[in-house]
């Protein structure tokens, strides 16, 4: 399965997905014009991952803001994580927040509870961000 990625720009976040290797990783913005053409391929691809997937998969998101399109498109990629956990494959998802987020750090811990995918939580402090993930 090809690597799915996409820059970054003001308004969409990197998206880095290696199914090979079974890491994922969404960083920076997300506030898309129209977020079904953005979301729609993330989505796709990561359907056909579900069907062909790493034995252990690590999801990281390190998002400094979201509207509440691309919030309902990041909840719908984390609940097909589940799938991948009721088939008996490990997956855990890395959410990082900034020090002083703690809205970040709320809405992380709402998705966290709402599906069934380990949750690890990681503050970065602003002399951290040069070199986050």
């Amino acid at each position: 399965m090809d690597k799915l990625y996409f820059e970054s720009s003001a308004l969409t976040p990197l998206v880095d997905f290696d199914a090979n290797k079974g890491e994922m990783l969404i960083k920076g913005r997300s506030i898309p014009d129209n977020p079904d053409e953005f979301w729609y391929p993330v989505l796709r691809w990561f359907d056909g991952y579900i069907n062909e997937p790493a034995q252990s998969t690590i999801f990281n998101i390190n998002l400094e803001y979201f509207n509440v399109t691309s919030s309902k498109r990041i909840l719908a990629l984390l609940y097909k994580l589940n799938e991948l956990v009721d088939k008996g494959h490990e997956v855990i998802v890395h959410w990082y927040y900034r020090e002083g987020d703690e809205d970040m750090y709320e809405v992380g811990q709402d998705y966290a509870y709402m599906v069934k995918v380990p949750f690890e939580f990681h503050l970065m402090k602003e002399s951290d961000l040069a070199v986050a993930i």
